[in-house]
């Protein structure tokens, strides 16, 4: 497939999650995507990681620029594994340019510790 036909299939922001303590995607994070509103957020979608660790549909395709932010449910992620984790959520908040650009916010995660960054 092209990499044209490729991003066509995903949204404007994007995420990935890989469980750095097994060194494999983390399948079946819920993620939700929120808008700034205010003094507020907006809720604006929901899903959960592939078996890939992707998420690759969230929200829609053009979105306003703004402050937007993904929330990772880890609690029941670490929880359906029987593993004890000190982070039971983990919320991401970034900005949205008017250029048009992909964003694609990874998260690198354990139970103790975790790490992000602006993908491509």
């Amino acid at each position: 497939m092209s990499s044209q036909g490729a991003a066509s299939q995903r949204s404007r922001i994007t995420t990935h999650v890989l469980d750095s303590t097994s060194g494999r995607p983390a399948e079946g994070v819920v993620v939700e995507l929120s808008a700034r509103e205010g003094d507020g957020w907006r809720r604006l979608d929901a899903a959960a990681t592939d078996a890939d660790g992707r998420v690759s549909r969230l929200g829609a395709d053009e979105l306003p620029a703004g402050d937007y932010r993904l929330r990772f449910d880890t609690a029941a992620y670490f929880a359906a594994r029987g593993v004890e984790s000190f982070y039971p959520e983990v919320v991401l908040t970034f900005h949205v340019a008017d250029d048009g650009r992909h964003v694609h916010a990874p998260l690198l995660l354990s139970p103790f510790a975790y790490s992000t960054y602006r993908g491509s």
